[in-house]
Parts: C-alpha cells; sequence; structure tokens
C-alpha cells in the first residue's frame, strides 16, 4: 500500500536578510548537497508559515521558503503603503543570490507565481525550474477588464472602510464561477459577518493583500516573449478543483499565452496546504506531482 502519510518535519533554521525598505525573513530545511538544486516555495502574501507541509516532503534537498516583502515577519520599515512588483523581483533576486548555489528550483503560489514569473522574466539565469501555481494575472482574461475593475474596487473598499468589507469582496470574487460579466459590479455587496469577518473597521491599511499588493497584481501582465526566450523551463500549474474560479482561469490564460499545457495539481488554489490557517489540502499528493515537474531530466 501506498505511503500517504506527511514526511516528518524537518528542522528549519531563520535567517534574515536587509533589503531597501524592508529586512525579509526567510527559512532554510536540508542542505545544499541535497539530490538537486535548492528548492525555493514562494508565495504572496502568504508567507514561509503557509508551506510548511509542503515544504517537509522534500527532506532530500534544500528548501527555503520565506515571507515577501510586507508580509508576516518581513514588515516593511519605510511606511510604504504599496508594494511593486519591480520590488519583490528585486528581493527575491537577492535571495537567492544570497544562497548562491547558482540556479534554483521555484514553486510559487497564488502571488508568488506573479512574482515567480516576472522574475524569470528579468533575471532567467537565477531559476532552472519555474512552476507557477495560479497565477492570478488577470490582464490576461478574455473578461480582464471586469477583473481589474474589481481588484481596484476592492482596495478602494478597504482604502475606505477596513478590512472586513474589502475581505468580503476578495471572497466573492475569488469564488465566482465562469467569466465575470459587465454588470459584476452592481451586484448586491457581499456581507462581511457571513464570511465570519468584522463589519468594523480597526483603522489599519497595511494589510498585504487588500492593500499593499492588490493593485499591483492586477496590473501584471506577463512578459511572454521573455518568459518563452528564457532557459528557464516554466510550468503553469492549476488545481483540479479550481474550476471556472478565477485564479484557475488566469493560470490557464497563461499558460496559452506560453502556448504550453497547464499540469493539473490536487485541490483548489490552496491544493499544497496541510493545516496551515485552517486550510487543508493534500500536501502529499501535490508534493509527488511538483516533485515529476522538477526531478524531470532536462
Amino acid at each position: 500500500m501506498e505511503d500517504r502519510t506527511v514526511a516528518a518535519p524537518e528542522t528549519s533554521t531563520t535567517r534574515t536578510l536587509a533589503a531597501p525598505g524592508c529586512v525579509l525573513t526567510y527559512e532554510i530545511r536540508g542542505t545544499a548537497s541535497g539530490t538537486g538544486p535548492p528548492l525555493l516555495i514562494v508565495g504572496s502574501p502568504m508567507g514561509a508559515s503557509g508551506f510548511r507541509a509542503l515544504a517537509n516532503q522534500f527532506a532530500d534537498r534544500m528548501v527555503v521558503t520565506y515571507d515577501p516583502r510586507g508580509a508576516e515577519r518581513s514588515r516593511r520599515t519605510d511606511g510604504a503603503l504599496a508594494t511593486t512588483i519591480d520590488e519583490h523581483v528585486d528581493d527575491l533576486h537577492r535571495l537567492i543570490a544570497t544562497l548562491g548555489d547558482g540556479p534554483v528550483d521555484v514553486f510559487a503560489s497564488s502571488g508568488g507565481a506573479v512574482n515567480g514569473l516576472a522574475l524569470v522574466a528579468r533575471h532567467p539565469g537565477d531559476v532552472r525550474v519555474l512552476v507557477a501555481h495560479e497565477p492570478p494575472a488577470f490582464q490576461v482574461l478574455p473578461d480582464h477588464e471586469q477583473a481589474v475593475a474589481a481588484c481596484v474596487d476592492m482596495h478602494e473598499t478597504y482604502v475606505r472602510r477596513g478590512f472586513g468589507p474589502a475581505m468580503a469582496r476578495f471572497i466573492a470574487l475569488v469564488s465566482f464561477e465562469g467569466p465575470l460579466p459587465p454588470d459584476y459590479l452592481a451586484r448586491p455587496e457581499p456581507d462581511p459577518t457571513r464570511f465570519g469577518l468584522p463589519a468594523q473597521d480597526d483603522g489599519s491599511r497595511d494589510d498585504p493583500l487588500l492593500g499593499l499588493n492588490m493593485i499591483a497584481v492586477s496590473e501584471f501582465r506577463p512578459d511572454f516573449d521573455a518568459l518563452r526566450s528564457a532557459r528557464t523551463r516554466v510550468v503553469i500549474g492549476v488545481g483540479v478543483d479550481s474550476g471556472n474560479a478565477v485564479a484557475g482561469r488566469a493560470g490557464r490564460a497563461v499558460a496559452q499565452g506560453l502556448g504550453i499545457e497547464p499540469v493539473t495539481f490536487p485541490g483548489g488554489h490552496d491544493g499544497f496546504a496541510g493545516s496551515e490557517y485552517g486550510r487543508t489540502g493534500d500536501p502529499v499528493a501535490f508534493a509527488e506531482v511538483l516533485r515529476g515537474i522538477i526531478d524531470r531530466p532536462a
């Protein structure tokens, strides 16, 4: 019978890396003497804590997870209320250079997948294999005007009214099946209490999803020419359960723009999750698919 047990947690070492306007925090498991190049696992706004179950499946190689700029322990030190894709790319480039082991393999999810695509377009020598899982590159969707307008509306709601009302709009958007109709924003406003969210405004405006990153991600358009010409092998992943939700549709659209077929992963947008953040996917099955990609001979 196949062993479906989650691998025992590996001891991790926490380190920091100074960058302009931020001190990045990252974690290292294993050593560079493993069976392949270091595996860098990145998200945005999700930090290292969201990828522990997945990282623990790769005990045979060095695995690096990190908190992206503005999220979890990597708080901005300059007070900026927006983070650009360029800043994320510079952070990743700086982190990979610090590891000092040549090109790395990268698994990147959600906003991290957007940042990973931008990294490969600018620094293709940094990455041997990029697996970009459901990048929310809404600009390449046929209904991009509605999708981008929904993101702008979400951000503006956050600025005006705080986390709860804006997050309710985010949940409604990512749960919507199929292309967004022209009147999407005219639909009734979702009630934050329906999702267990606060209706009151706590006054903060530095949420990494709704505040720092929302506009930059919504404006991102992949540089397909640079990605196709890069020495990096780029793979787009889409969750089997993602259906016609906007992130899955965006992933398939990016794959089409690259002229490749997307790879199907278990679960949905967070199919890699263990019990982090109260969500459970199947990190063992997810890692099997990921390993089959990164261990495949060039």
